[in-house]
């Protein structure tokens, strides 16, 4: 018996030893640019690491991005004789944004080039142009990747599936911190699926979970005090960002700031398709003028958010319409990757939404703009064009200098006439969890809580922004802070580093034959599926709800599981992500004939 009881107490102990050694040393709470560069910074260092995320998917925010990232001294602007510094980058942060963190501005503006650029170009995301942008970089500094917002998430996913030793949750929201002793220690979770609670201990936590801008109370409660709160605002970021972080932050002591600091466009476009009426579009209509509830031109349009959100916010109802003509039409889109030019066609066919009319007295009478003053508008507007000078807000002139990628002033004079109804879409949040340069999470002390970090834009990026965003500095310092994180970690813990990995990606899907989708229709009543609004099938079901609407052919985007096989039919994360550019990836524009 001694020796039965000994042998015994040693399995145990050898159970527990080898159940302790495959706890994480970093727990990643959120799948977005900044908790995915986290998980591959750690991963690649040694670090055993566990990614939770309320998605079926990755990417965040920022896969349904244009992508653009500014970023300083890069070969492709050296290539095209873009003379840049880190210190002009540094002073037009300052400039801009009045009041940014001065830590992250300049270890931003000195690393992203090494840090961001260079580190996503050896995953093989390439930078296709640089352009001014807009928003305060005063030198041509704003880089576009090859597939928007996927065309940088996605390679980081494939690489750590390819080192597959990163471990993801998916449909798995985090409710709570543990703490032992005054440290963060792991956290309790929540399977949304199956409604099955239960933790994870053994790791630093992350905290990388979007910022707040679903949360209309929250961010109508900090709304800059300089402006007027609308009546009615539009959500536009990402689809998670409820401010989870900063509320498991809270719970561990942290500290929360710069709330006020948001960064919302003007030209926000309600989504038709929003049951709950609260989600909108990030529109440009280059050919359309901006009136108000008065039927008048009240700013300069397609100028920067910094100026025209407030000037809308004072506006009677906080909104305008967006007039334009049929020639108009042909550059109305919608700047959110995967907006094809069917889907925006889409919203022109919705009943009574964006109203159009053979002359501007009927679409005055759509729209209850005032008929004399509508049409008074759009003929003055009309002879500036003529002589080529806007006297009332110097949209375009002899001594003006157009944004990029505008095209030239046109009249507004081709039928039918079309009016867009408008309002202030809220974007972005600029300020979120209080964090220091190692993205340790502070209290109000500004002390360290220890065992919890935070990064990207559940700690407002940072702060690099200050009140106002620079062209493309969100998603690159979401990326930095994700690496400073993970080596904060690396610093602590030590790892040894990974045996290199030999492993070859599967990106080609097999070959079948469309007709053996019939088959799937057989098992799986997809209309039921998605009518069901379960807990944790929200990608499944806007996904699907799109290929229900297109009868769309199962297999374009399920070959692995054709033909049926009951030992193998199960979805390969490795070749699903060969189809995210299906709906995440805006093809070029064609040219549009007016109707």
């Amino acid at each position: 018996m001694p020796y039965l009881r000994c042998f015994l107490l040693c399995l145990i102990a050898t159970f527990f030893r080898g159940y302790a050694q495959e706890r994480p040393d970093l727990i990643v709470t959120g799948a977005g640019i900044a908790g995915l560069s986290a998980a591959l910074e750690g991963a690649r260092a040694g670090l055993k690491v566990t990614v939770i995320e309320q998605n079926s998917v990755f990417g965040g925010h920022a896969v349904i991005s244009s992508g653009g990232l500014s970023l300083v001294g890069t070969p492709l602007q050296e290539r095209m004789k873009i003379a840049d510094s880190p210190e002009l980058a540094e002073r037009d942060f300052r400039t801009w944004g009045e009041d940014p963190n001065e830590d992250w501005v300049r270890y931003y503006s000195h690393n992203s080039r090494t840090g961001v650029h260079d580190w996503l170009a050896a995953l093989g995301v390439e930078f296709v142009g640089v352009s001014q942008g807009s928003a305060g970089n005063s030198v041509p500094r704003f880089h576009g990747p090859r597939n928007q917002g996927l065309g940088l998430v996605l390679p980081l996913y494939r690489e750590l599936l390819r080192l597959g030793c990163v471990t993801f949750l998916w449909n798995t929201r985090v409710v709570g911190l543990l703490s032992e002793n005054g440290r963060v220690t792991g956290v309790f979770l929540l399977q949304l699926r199956t409604g099955v609670k239960s933790r994870l201990e053994g790791g630093t936590v992350l905290l990388s979970t979007g910022g707040f801008a679903m949360d209309l109370d929250l961010v109508r409660a900090t709304w800059p005090r300089s402006m007027r709160v609308p009546e009615r605002v539009l959500v536009g970021g990402g689809f998670f960002a409820t401010g989870s972080g900063m509320d498991l932050s809270k719970a561990a002591g942290g500290a929360a700031s710069r709330l006020d600091h948001q960064w919302n466009y003007a030209s926000g476009l309600p989504d038709p398709f929003d049951p709950d009426g609260k989600r909108g579009f990030f529109t440009m209509a280059s050919g359309a003028i901006w009136v108000n509830t008065e039927g008048k031109r009240f700013v300069l349009e397609q100028h920067e958010p910094k100026s025209t959100v407030p000037v809308v916010a004072a506006q009677p109802g906080g909104h305008f319409w967006a007039i334009f003509d049929s020639a108009g039409r042909m550059g109305f889109r919608v700047v959110h990757s995967g907006f094809t030019l069917e889907r925006v066609e889409e919203l022109f066919e919705v009943p009574g939404f964006i109203r159009s009319a053979g002359t501007l007295d009927e679409l005055a009478r759509e729209t209850g703009l005032p008929p004399a003053t509508l049409t008074a508008t759009v003929e003055r507007y009309n002879r500036m064009v003529e002589a080529g000078e806007d006297s009332d807000f110097g949209r375009f002139g002899p001594n003006v200098r157009s944004p990029e990628f505008t095209p030239p002033p046109r009249k507004i004079a081709q039928p039918p006439f079309y009016a867009a109804p408008m309002y202030i879409l809220v974007r972005k949040s600029m300020g979120g969890i209080t964090v220091d340069a190692a993205c340790r999470v502070l209290n109000n002390a500004g002390k360290p809580v220890p065992g919890l970090l935070a990064a990207g834009e559940a700690t407002g990026f940072g702060g690099i922004n200050g009140k106002s965003g620079l062209e493309g500095t969100f998603l690159g310092p979401s990326i930095l802070m994700g690496r400073v994180a993970a080596q904060t970690v690396v610093a602590e813990r030590k790892p040894a580093p990974p045996a290199p990995s030999i492993a070859v990606l599967r990106t080609t899907p097999p070959a079948v034959n469309p007709a053996q989708a019939a088959a799937c229709k057989s098992c799986h009543n997809l209309p039921a599926m998605i009518a069901q609004g379960r807990p944790g099938y929200w990608h499944f079901e806007q996904v699907h709800r799109l290929v229900a609407s297109r009868d769309l052919n199962c297999t374009g985007c399920h070959a692995e599981m054709a033909p049926f096989r009951a030992d193998s039919h199960r979805i390969d994360p490795q070749l699903q992500t060969s189809i995210c550019q299906h709906c995440h990836v805006n093809p070029p524009r064609p040219n549009r004939r007016p109707r």
